[in-house]
């Protein structure tokens, strides 16, 4: 079976775009659109620990919270904003403190000598070429990527949990599907036992019984390994202990709502966290473009400051001399590269060279984000269809096993055909759950390459629904 800072100016939330995830929290939006009733709690979890209800939304709450690959990446978030500042641009003066002693003794004469000196400066740099306030942009460009990176992790991490969650659900309705499967195959043995004491059947017939019925049991027991398995995967997305128990809430049903491809291309353009991120490349390769581009200029710095010295002189057989300075100083400084053997203009063909790069990657990504969105929309159509064609066919196979478990006890059909029927119902409805299951894939990646898992705050009441 198939298986916290935000950005300076603009905090995110999660949201929906009226897929599988609709308003629900203040914070996180999400709820079932998208998935026949499953019975609650894990099939063959060990007993022991206590089992709390766990919603959808629970889960990616407490992903957001414990998540690895988020903790981390809201560290990186958090040294970009401690490195956005004035400071690192250059804005702001350097002040410094020096103190020396000096001792010297001149052989000859015996002469000894002793200089102390101190001082206080300022360095201030006044103009270099715009350096500093295109410095100080960069620094919020490479903040707002961080913060977009942390975006793109909560994205996956939100898709991973979503996945995850129905695919613990998933793997409870086939186990219930073999729960049926076994029980008839069950019903079947005990017919063939009763038969037997009656003289209606031979021991063939109770073996042959017998074994399908061990099959189906063996079936039955590996599922539940599968359900386990399921869980434990989910629970480490969450950051939770494997062990941990749940009583799942959520229903496995599916939505076969129909969206505009025009609106979802509308929505990719203007909320795809990776594009976004691409236009944040592009900004700090033209930054960088301009850096290179303020090496022409000239550099106008201030210095000013002050020092002192205390040196004391003696000779042997003469009294000690002392010599006290103080002097402040100031000055302003004009510096301009003439001539650097061509490195600035060769850094500048360089910069721009990868401004063009970015340029090209940002178009490329473009495109592979429409043709990703167009093979994602088509899925999600056809996928509709398959589930519908699949409905049908489970209703058609349950009538047939009904009259086929009628026709069997009477007499009319042998043992091979019930068999047969069986299988028939088992592959139906294994095919509808893999019909769901893979529509809330398809409406879960629609919604992460839209950017409807996280965007900006202010965009929540405007953005548009798809009707």
């Amino acid at each position: 079976m198939k298986p916290t800072d935000w950005q300076r100016s603009q905090p995110y939330k999660l949201n929906s775009i009226s897929m599988i995830f609709r308003p629900t929290l203040s914070i996180l939006v999400i709820t079932l659109a998208t998935i026949v009733p499953v019975r609650g709690q894990v099939t063959g979890v060990p007993a022991g620990g206590e089992q709390k209800e766990l919603s959808l939304q629970g889960a990616v709450e407490k992903a957001l919270q414990n998540n690895y690959g988020i903790i981390i990446s809201r560290g990186d978030l958090e040294v970009a904003g401690i490195n956005n500042h004035w400071g690192n641009a250059g804005r702001y003066p350097t002040i410094g403190f020096d103190a020396s002693n000096n001792t010297g003794v001149e052989l000859y004469t015996s002469n000894l000598s002793n200089r102390t000196s101190t001082g206080i400066g300022l360095n201030w740099t006044l103009f270099d070429g715009f350096r500093v306030n295109i410095t100080k942009s960069r620094l919020e460009d490479l903040e707002d990527l961080a913060s977009g990176r942390l975006a793109v992790v909560i994205e996956s991490t939100i898709e991973d949990i979503v996945l995850g969650y129905y695919n613990v659900l998933l793997q409870q309705e086939f186990l219930e599907v073999l729960r049926t499967v076994m029980d008839l195959s069950d019903d079947r043995y005990r017919f063939e036992l009763r038969r037997q004491e009656l003289g209606g059947a031979v021991t063939y017939d109770v073996l042959q019984a017998q074994n399908v019925y061990l099959s189906d049991k063996a079936s039955f027991m590996s599922q539940e390994v599968a359900v386990r398995n399921a869980v434990r995967n989910l629970n480490f997305m969450m950051g939770e202990e494997p062990g941990r128990r749940w009583d799942f809430t959520e229903k496995f049903v599916a939505d076969t709502t129909s969206y505009s491809l025009e609106d979802l291309l509308t929505r990719m353009k203007s909320g795809n966290q990776s594009l976004k991120n691409q236009y944040t490349n592009l900004l700090l390769t033209e930054k960088e473009t301009a850096l290179r581009k303020s090496d022409f200029y000239p550099s106008v710095s201030l210095g000013a400051g002050m020092e002192t010295s205390h040196t004391l002189s003696r000779s042997p057989g003469e009294s000690s001399y002392l010599n006290k300075t103080l002097s402040p100083y100031g000055n302003v400084r004009l510096s301009f590269d003439i001539y650097s053997a061509g490195t600035r203009r060769r850094a500048m063909e360089v910069a721009r060279i990868g401004e063009d790069i970015a340029r090209v990657e940002t178009g490329q990504m473009e495109h592979a984000l429409a043709n990703e969105l167009f093979n994602l929309y088509d899925y999600y159509q056809v996928r509709i269809a398959l589930l519908e064609v699949a409905v049908e066919n489970l209703e058609a196979a349950s009538l047939n096993l009904t009259i086929s478990e009628e026709k069997y006890r009477t007499g009319v059909i042998n043992s091979f055909n019930y068999r047969d029927v069986q299988l028939i119902y088992l592959n139906a409805a294994v095919r509808r759950l893999d019909a769901i299951y893979d529509l809330i894939d398809s409406r879960t990646q629609l919604t992460r390459i839209t950017g409807g898992f996280v965007r900006p705050e202010e965009g929540l009441e405007s953005f548009p629904r798809i009707p």
